[in-house]
C-alpha cells in the first residue's frame, strides 16, 4: 500500500474547489478581490480614506461581521489592534469561505436539472 506524501494539500484542495469550480463564485472570489484592491488602495496611497473599509466588509458579509466580532479583546474596546493587514486577512479569508458556499450551493442547484445536448 502506497500512502500519499502528502495528503494534506488533496484535502484542502478538495475543500476549496467549489470556490472556483463555477462562474457565481469566480465572479464573487473577482468583487472581493475589487473591493479589497479598493480598500488597500484607499488605506496605503490616498490620503483619506474616508469610508473605504465598509466596501470589503459588506461585500464579504455577514461572515466578515462575525469574523471581526470575534476577535475583539475584551480588555480593550477601541479598534486600535485592527490593522488594515488584518482587517484586509479577515475580510479575504470570509470571502473565499463564501465562495466555497455559493460554490457548493451553485454545484446542489446545477445536479437537480436535466442538461441538454445541443
Amino acid at each position: 500500500m502506497a500512502r500519499s506524501a502528502h495528503p494534506r494539500p488533496r484535502r484542502v484542495r478538495a475543500l476549496l474547489a467549489p470556490a472556483v469550480d463555477n462562474w457565481l463564485a469566480r465572479g464573487y472570489l473577482a468583487m472581493v478581490a475589487a473591493s479589497l484592491g479598493f480598500f488597500l488602495y484607499a488605506v496605503y496611497v490616498a490620503r483619506d480614506p474616508g469610508f473605504a473599509g465598509i466596501w470589503p466588509l459588506m461585500t464579504t458579509a455577514p461572515l466578515s461581521v462575525l469574523a471581526l466580532l470575534v476577535p475583539t479583546p475584551e480588555w480593550d474596546s477601541s479598534l486600535d489592534w485592527l490593522t488594515p493587514v488584518v482587517f484586509s486577512t479577515g475580510t479575504a479569508l470570509a470571502g473565499l469561505v463564501n465562495a466555497v458556499l455559493l460554490g457548493l450551493l451553485a454545484r446542489k442547484l446545477r445536479a437537480g436539472q436535466p442538461r441538454q445536448a445541443f
